[in-house]
């Protein structure tokens, strides 16, 4: 994999984690019961795609 495209997987994983923590952070603070259950794991899975793409960029 060239630089460009490491840096373009890596900046796509450093979004993905943010998009995680904002979506977290939303289901706990405004939903509740399986709507904070749903957008919690969600999140989770988002988070799990990030950094699967962080690891991806190192390589």
């Amino acid at each position: 994999m060239d630089a460009m495209t490491k840096m373009w997987v890596s900046l796509f994983g450093i979004g993905m984690m943010a998009i995680a923590a904002l979506l977290i952070t939303f289901a706990r603070l405004k939903t509740k019961g399986v709507v904070k259950f749903v957008l919690t794991l969600l999140a989770f899975f988002v988070l799990i795609i990030g950094f699967i793409c962080g690891l991806i960029s190192i390589i």
